[in-house]
C-alpha cells in the first residue's frame, strides 16, 4: 500500500500580509447584500495585515460580468488573487440558474489559464434572507471567508513555487 502523497498544507508557504496585492470585484447588483460582503472581506484582509494600498475594489453591474473583470486583473501580473463577490437569489425563471453558473465557470477558467487564485464569494441563494444570513457581521460572513482563502492561496501557490 502507497502511504498518501503531502498534505495541502505542506506546500503552503507563509507569506507575510503586508506583501499580499488583493483584487476585490464586487457586483451592484443586490447592493445592500454586496456591500456586506465587500465590508467583511475588506475588513478581513486589513485585520489580517494587508495595507489598504493593497486592495484594489472594481464594482460591475452585476455576477454575469464578474469574469470578464477578473480575467483583467488576473492577467495584469499586479494582484496575487482576485476575489469575486456578488449576490445571485433563485427567482421564477432560469435566470439563476444561467447567471450562477456562467459566473462560476469564467471564475473558473480565469483561476485556471492565469494560475491566479480567484476565490467565489458569490452567494448563491434560495431568497434574500439566506443571502442577508451569510452576509452577517459575524463568522459566516461569506465576504470574511473569501478574504481568508485568498490569504490561504497566496500562500498555497507561493509555496508550490519553491
Amino acid at each position: 500500500m502507497t502511504p498518501p502523497g503531502p498534505d495541502f498544507h505542506q506546500h503552503a508557504a507563509t507569506v507575510p500580509a503586508a506583501e499580499c496585492r488583493i483584487a476585490v470585484i464586487a457586483s451592484r447588483f443586490n447592493e445592500l447584500i454586496v456591500k456586506r460582503l465587500l465590508d467583511g472581506c475588506t475588513q478581513a484582509l486589513l485585520s489580517a495585515g494587508v495595507p489598504a494600498g493593497n486592495i484594489t475594489i472594481v464594482r460591475v453591474p452585476g455576477a454575469f460580468e464578474i469574469p470578464v473583470a477578473a480575467a483583467r486583473l488576473a492577467r495584469t501580473g499586479k494582484v496575487q488573487a482576485v476575489i469575486a463577490l456578488g449576490v445571485v437569489i433563485r427567482g421564477e425563471t432560469a435566470h439563476f440558474e444561467l447567471v450562477a453558473g456562467e459566473c462560476a465557470r469564467g471564475l473558473a477558467r480565469v483561476a485556471i489559464e492565469n494560475e491566479v487564485p480567484v476565490i467565489f464569494g458569490v452567494l448563491t441563494t434560495e431568497n434574500a434572507q439566506q443571502a442577508m444570513d451569510r452576509s452577517g457581521a459575524d463568522e459566516r460572513n461569506k465576504g470574511s471567508e473569501s478574504a481568508a482563502a485568498a490569504l490561504d492561496m497566496i500562500g498555497v501557490m507561493r509555496g508550490l513555487d519553491a
